[in-house]
């Protein structure tokens, strides 16, 4: 048997807990870990709460990242070898193979083997946050040298290895947080700017920051109202890339902006990347690559144990922290 987090119902990180379940067995072409490091997502917050992109059958386990060590591998399966030491490409499914206790079974094409230089900890913070920022920014948007970036949820773990990998590119990233409060994490974090977004008056902001170079891209884990000010911001033949929805208002269409600038507001999905096989092995390389140099390094808000599950939630929701989450076994 082995511990795996459960919610029986719906609702916030009280309704998560910690059950005994039979160790899962690899299948055809995957591969058992045992998990060292979990990182948290938004994902799974809404999952649990009902509002994901997929529906859970109750009882129901949850978890996107881990990192751990080989424990099994099914028939079919290259490469990999008990004892090595590896990370998980976030699963298409959640529900089909979560990450959320002591082992994790995964499709072998989504297990990684770690870099030498990281840890269990900065290993479970990578993939996710990476990849997200990578689909975005190089594969999406062809981000150049030189051009500015809007980042909104700048804090977040997404939001840092975007502000990393815009750096890593040579761009220019323009970090957008609620308050000053995490202006100089912001600023220690890469970004060249840090607008707060309930103190300044976004849109002229923005334009006095790039000055003579148009805003192309924004990068939104925000929507809501926000959107409008954003759009207003941006240069013609821009795109707004949405990969979230923060705020809980309704998102309203900038129609005047979109049509006066011809923008593409494009709805972004990490699984596109993911599913593509050619287009993940470039995000792959880009990343190893980088944390080789040195210009990406997952950066952890805070550790918590695996018995402090429902807390390590509760703070990834309160929106303090500045980088990854992540729980430890």
């Amino acid at each position: 048997m082995a511990r795996a987090i459960i919610f029986h119902r719906h609702g916030g990180p009280e309704v998560l807990q910690i059950d005994e379940i039979d160790i899962p067995e690899p299948g055809f072409r995957e591969v058992r870990i045992r998990v060292k490091a979990l990182g948290l997502n938004r994902a799974e917050t809404l999952i649990r709460k009902g509002a994901y992109i997929e529906t859970p059958t109750l009882p129901a386990r949850l978890g996107l990242e881990a990192s751990g060590i080989v424990d099994a591998v099914g028939a079919g399966v290259g490469g990999f070898s008990p004892g090595d030491a590896v990370s998980i490409i976030p699963p298409i499914s959640m529900t089909t193979y979560p990450t959320h206790g002591e082992f994790a079974v995964l499709p072998a094409n989504h297990i990684v083997k770690n870099p030498a230089n990281l840890g269990w900890t900065e290993a479970a913070a990578l993939w996710m946050p990476y990849l997200t920022a990578y689909g975005a920014l190089v594969d999406l948007a062809q981000l150049q040298p030189g051009e500015p970036i809007v980042i909104t949820a700048a804090s977040s773990s997404v939001g840092i290895a975007a502000i990393q990998i815009a750096r890593k590119i040579g761009a220019v990233p323009i970090a957008l947080t609620r308050t000053s409060a995490k202006r100089k994490a912001l600023l220690d974090a890469g970004a060249e700017y840090v607008v707060a977004t309930a103190e300044e008056p976004l849109s002229q902001r923005l334009r006095q920051i790039a000055g003579r170079k148009s805003i192309r891209v924004i990068f939104d884990a925000v929507g809501g109202p926000m959107v409008i000010a954003l759009s207003d911001a941006m240069s013609e033949g821009g795109i707004l890339i949405e990969y979230g929805g923060l705020d809980p208002l309704p998102t309203p269409f900038p129609m005047l902006s979109a049509l006066s600038k011809t923008l593409t507001l494009r709805g972004y999905l990490v699984h596109e990347l993911i599913r593509d096989s050619s287009r993940l092995e470039r995000a792959k390389a880009f990343i190893v690559d980088g944390l080789a140099s040195g210009a990406l390094a997952p950066t952890i808000a805070r550790n918590f144990a695996f018995a402090e599950i429902v807390e390590a939630y509760h703070y990834l929701e309160s929106n303090d922290q500045v980088g990854k989450v992540v729980v430890t076994l």
